[in-house]
This record gives C-alpha cells, structure tokens and sequence, in this order.
C-alpha cells in the first residue's frame, strides 16, 4: 500500500487488488465505522478519503440540496440523494458525488437490500461543486467517470472561477462562465438552478 496526498482535503491510499477485491458489503461497513470521513473507491482499488468540508463549501452544498431538493419534491420521476449516498458504479468503483438524482422506475427497480447499501447503479444526474482545494483534473475525470458508466447529466462547479461544466454523453464538455442560472432540461424538466444562491 502507497499513500498520495494531490491536495489538501483528501488522501489516496493504493490498496490495488486487496480493496478491488473487498465486497460490497465489507466495504459499506469499513465506511460505517469512519462515519466522520467520506469516502470513494475507485475502480483501480484505490480508496480517497475526503474530510468534512469548510463552511462556505458546506453553505454552498447545503443552497444546492434545497433548491434542488424543492424541484425533486414537486417533480416526482426520480429520486434525489446528498453527499453522503455512495453508489456503485458499472465500473466497480464506490462513488459520492455531491448531489445526485436517479429516475424513480430505475430506483423502484432495485430490491430492499441494494437500496440500504450502496446502490449498485450510476445515478441520472450527478453534481460535483469544488471546493477551495480540490483538484479540478481530478473532479473533471470523476465527471468522465460518471458519464462513461450512465450519467445522462452532470454539472461541475467551481465557484472559484464562477464556471460550470456541463456533460453529457455523445456531447463535448460545455463551459458556462459566470451564469446566472443554469437549466436542466431535458434531463431535469423544469429545474433551474439560480447560481446567485452559489455565487454568494
């Protein structure tokens, strides 16, 4: 095992095949016992552990879940999860993306047990917001990552450079510079997200 530290928040640790070949379940309950760290297995079998984000991070994750969690509510085809769900993507890996949405007959698809771990699918929509220290390569190939397992939408935002990067599948990345809003159609119908309550 090696230990890499590409930026301040979090820390990789190369397990290789002995964390490729821990199952699901172990893998959920080591998670459980660190509840205070997130945590991320990639599909190589290296495990990031991701430290509990500053306030403005944690104001800008908290305005992002109730406006988006308002359009879920009062849209009803899918289901909406926070940061702290992790999935199980195609490609083995176990990813936490800080927002995320799944049509509702995909989730109403899965039995009891898999909805209780980790959801052995890759979300609809995802959401990855930077903070002040992540790596923003690293967020963009976590977004690729998304899009190659199922992600019919994902929005990156980094609210440092007030961009968002918009991606999906088929598609080229599309910049969005200093937006007031920014639209989910057709994935999401209706959901707009006003980025004034981002931006500060």
């Amino acid at each position: 095992m090696s230990i890499t530290q590409p930026h301040a928040e979090s820390i990789v640790l190369h397990f290789g095949s002995v964390l490729r070949g821990m199952s699901d379940e172990d893998f959920l309950k080591f998670c459980r016992r660190h509840p205070d760290y997130r945590m991320e297995r990639t599909a190589e079998g290296d495990l990031i552990v991701m430290p509990p984000t500053g306030g403005e991070t944690g104001r800008q994750n908290f305005a992002l879940t109730v406006a988006f969690g308002d359009w879920v509510e009062r849209d009803g085809s899918g289901v909406g999860f926070d940061s702290s769900t992790g999935f199980h993507l195609p490609n083995g890996a176990d990813r936490s993306p800080d927002l995320a949405w799944v049509r509702r007959e995909r989730w109403e698809a899965l039995a009891p047990e898999q909805r209780k771990s980790f959801p052995p699918l890759c979300p609809d929509f995802v959401l990855e917001l930077r903070s002040e220290n992540d790596s923003l390569d690293a967020l963009r190939a976590k977004m690729l990552e998304y899009i190659e397992n199922g992600t019919r939408l994902g929005w990156l935002i980094d609210p440092q450079e007030r961009i968002i990067f918009v991606y999906r599948p088929g598609s080229s990345v599309s910049t969005l510079r200093n937006p007031e809003s920014v639209a989910g159609d057709p994935e999401l119908p209706g959901f707009s997200l006003d980025m004034r309550r981002i931006w500060g």
